[in-house]
């Protein structure tokens, strides 16, 4: 399995504000983050598998919902977590 309990702890840990907090814009946005590049790399390699193709959309927009929440309520960690992970709008 790609997405292990490590490797969202060490996720959490690097871009929350520790690796048990999961409820944090910053984990969640990262997280996600994460899934989108290992589905994308899978339908690099199966362009005709349309359910992962769906739930990739789907992680997009729960990432750009959380980045817009993060927005409004507080520009300066949305700067952050934009220049931390690449993410362009």
């Amino acid at each position: 399995m790609y997405l292990t309990s490590e490797i969202k702890k060490e996720i959490f840990a690097k871009h929350g504000k520790s690796n048990t907090d999961t409820g944090s814009s910053e984990g969640q946005i990262a997280l996600f983050s994460y899934r989108i590049n290992h589905l994308t790399e899978h339908l690099k390699s199966n362009k005709k598998d349309y359910s992962t193709e769906r739930a990739l959309v789907i992680l997009v927009g729960k990432r750009r919902r959380l980045l817009n929440y993060l927005k409004d309520t507080d520009i300066n960690r949305y700067r952050a977590i934009i220049k931390e992970l690449g993410i362009r709008k």
